[in-house]
């Protein structure tokens, strides 16, 4: 099955039950990114990961590719989207982080989950995109 259909069902469950997609046992958020190229609205669904400091963090790994995902590039180009979290819907900008602070992300990430640690290992020298999400 193709990534945009298994994307479409789970955007389709993900609105149907709160924001709960039975395949994944962590929360999801669909980021409504706008193409940079097109215009147009890409839903992205997104595994939302755990952070100590209440913010939240979106990461570009691409399951540990050497390039980045579509959706870093349309968000580096246009910042301010919508967000879907559980059952609302939000105006956001997203700022991608650099420096000590996306270092630190990345490692308690990668201290979180082995598959994480994995992905960072597998798509280096790249370095994985860190973002954070800011609600208006």
């Amino acid at each position: 099955m193709e990534m945009k259909s298994i994307n479409e069902q789970v955007i389709t469950e993900f609105r149907a039950n709160g924001g709960k997609v039975s395949m994944f046992d962590y929360p999801l958020i669909i980021l409504h990114t706008i193409g940079r190229k097109s215009g147009d609205v890409h839903l992205v669904p997104l595994g939302l990961s755990p952070s100590d400091d209440g913010e939240i963090y979106l990461y570009g790994t691409f399951v540990g590719s050497q390039t980045d995902p579509a959706w870093v590039l349309n968000l580096r180009a246009i910042p301010d989207i919508d967000v879907e979290l559980a059952e609302e819907t939000y105006a956001a900008h997203v700022e991608e982080i650099h420096g000590e602070l996306a270092e630190a992300r990345l490692k308690a990430m990668a201290r979180f989950s082995d598959v994480f640690a994995d992905y960072i290992e597998k798509a280096a020298p790249r370095i994985i995109p860190v973002f954070r999400v800011n609600c208006k």
